[in-house]
């Protein structure tokens, strides 16, 4: 009998252990079809509940319920295998509405409870049944029962299908260690490593001088990973590796900009230098602007050459008058400066000639000595799946009028006066669905000048027509945050207001894609004509404009 009541002691203390622990399988649909890789783990063992996607078992992001605590744990893996973690109270969370209606899930009473979150309706059964506590989603009322489905704006549903009372492995719970959480972090610290672990960014500047008189001595040339000050210092250029290119990946350029003694809006280019013919624009950059080929006899390295290619243009901006130096300056009530100017930019359609070792550039054109700082990154998003796809890509720059070497003598682009702009290249065979990729601003920063007149743009191939349009921009109001040493007028305008030829002070100027798909293999001609505003006295207008020709070889 002594026997008979100890072993029924022991299976009375095994059952209570098993009847707190769980593993609860949630199966999700959207819109009534079943999304599998959606599928939801929860693992509870007493007052640990570890929620995980059986897709990603391994993912970064991991998400953990203390109800002995009664908060929420979300520990992340950094990219060098660091562990940072956000803790968040249940009582921090939005609460829940109790409402009346009932359900049976797997055989359990459940109770409905509804919870707005971000303009969301969350309907939420969950059941008091079970002596154990967890939800699908640690953002939906952690402090509930047992969360057994919700519904997400009637269109987002998980759904219990299973629950296992057994006991849950120490390898599944997976409970973080004090070590395992690492650093401790507040939301916005936390949010920001979450979004920035899902992609690679790799820095090529970072806090550069560009200006004028820039008095220190360049390192040696050819090595990988110094910057390289040319043309008086209003260039800076480095060669750097960049991961080879993966079909499905997109590339955005991100150029953070402020003033460090300029007051003016200056234009501004990221460019990379091609390096597959005999000439290119580092020998121009390194030996001096006599060191390009000429284009009518007087512009140095803007069109391409069977020995040459231009500049690729990777973003044309324009910095705003001042942003940061004169901030403190022009103080003026209701004015709130932006520190600096951020410019991003979709390139992925660049990327394929931006891997292995490349030299790419930064110019901003002024006479400062203190000029502007600038820090440049590229930023890698992983693609969807569809990776080993790699389709071939056709890329060649062909003309590029902007002086990035200005202050060292390179010529504005002034030819449009006498004559277009011509330039005849060779289309390989394999090449199909054609494009030209084309940037356009216009200068002459007077009342007569083309910065403040709309001019037509026209390009022709082989003589014919094939585009045209005002390149003209009215929106530059928008940028008043961005322009501190802006002139103010008398009728109450910024200067920084006016509308321009396709560009604003603080702005970028996205490029326009014009189709050539009915272009046949072989020798093309391109011309861009575009009429060019007459001298007055010592004033006068140019036109920066680059084009690059992109396709698919397969």
């Amino acid at each position: 009998m002594k026997y008979l009541f100890l072993f029924v002691c022991l299976l009375s203390a095994f059952s209570g252990s098993t009847q707190n622990s769980a593993t609860i399988t949630y199966d999700v649909k959207y819109h009534g079809k079943e999304v599998p890789e959606g599928r939801i783990k929860l693992f509870i063992d007493g007052k640990h509940a570890h929620l995980q996607k059986v897709a990603d078992p391994n993912a970064k992001e991991q998400f953990y319920l203390d109800y002995a605590t009664k908060r929420t744990m979300q520990v992340l893996t950094l990219q060098n295998n660091a562990h940072v973690t956000q803790l968040k109270d249940f009582k921090d969370y939005e609460q829940p509405e109790l409402l009346p209606d009932t359900a049976t899930i797997l055989g359990y009473p459940c109770k409905k409870a509804k919870v707005i979150i971000r303009s969301n309706t969350v309907e939420v059964w969950y059941t008091n049944a079970l002596p154990i506590k967890g939800t699908p989603s640690i953002g939906t009322t952690p402090g509930l029962g047992l969360v057994l489905k919700t519904v997400r704006n009637g269109e987002y549903e998980v759904i219990a299908t299973n629950i296992n009372t057994g006991k849950v492995k120490s390898t599944e719970l997976n409970w973080p260690t004090t070590a395992g959480m690492g650093t401790i972090v507040d939301a916005a610290t936390y949010n920001q490593q979450v979004i920035e672990s899902r992609f690679k960014t790799i820095t090529v500047f970072n806090h550069e001088q560009i200006s004028f008189g820039y008095d220190k001595s360049n390192p040696a040339e050819g090595q990988a990973n110094v910057t390289y000050h040319y043309a008086g210092g209003t260039v800076i250029l480095k060669k750097i590796k960049l991961p080879n290119y993966v079909a499905g990946t997109q590339l955005f350029a991100e150029l953070a900009q402020y003033s460090n003694g300029d007051a003016y809006d200056r234009t501004g280019s990221v460019f990379m230098v091609p390096l597959d013919k005999q000439e290119s624009f580092l020998n121009g950059l390194q030996k001096g602007v006599k060191n390009l080929p000429v284009y009518k006899e007087k512009y140095q390295g803007v069109v391409a050459t069977d020995h040459y290619l231009p500049t690729l243009e990777l973003l044309r901006f324009f910095t705003p008058f001042g942003i940061n130096k004169y901030n403190k300056v022009s103080n003026i009530k209701g004015y709130n400066w932006a520190d600096s100017a951020v410019f991003r930019q979709d390139i992925t359609e660049l990327q394929p000639r931006l891997q292995d070792e490349v030299w790419i550039g930064v110019f901003i054109g002024n006479y400062d000595k203190g000029g502007h700082v600038v820090s440049l990154r590229l930023k890698y998003y992983p693609g969807d799946g569809e990776e080993h796809q790699k389709p071939g890509r056709f890329i060649l720059p062909i003309f590029n009028t902007t002086n990035l070497m200005e202050m060292a003598g390179q010529e504005y682009g002034t030819m449009f006066d006498h004559d277009s702009l011509t330039v005849t290249v060779d289309i390989p065979q394999v090449v199909k669905n054609l494009q030209l990729r084309y940037i356009t601003t216009g200068h002459g920063g007077w009342g007569g000048g083309d910065e403040f007149n709309q001019k037509l743009n026209e390009i022709f191939v082989d003589g014919k027509r094939v585009y045209h349009f005002i390149p003209w921009r009215t929106d530059c109001a928008t940028y008043r945050l961005l322009n501190p040493s802006s002139g103010n007028f008398t009728n109450g305008l910024s200067s920084s207001d006016l509308s321009r030829s396709n560009w604003c002070p603080g702005s970028l100027t996205p490029p326009v894609y014009i189709p050539l798909t009915d272009l046949a293999p072989g020798k093309h001609t391109f011309k861009v004509a575009i009429p060019l505003g007459q001298r007055e006295g010592s004033a006068f207008s140019a036109w920066n404009v680059s084009g690059c020709l992109i396709g698919t070889t397969n």
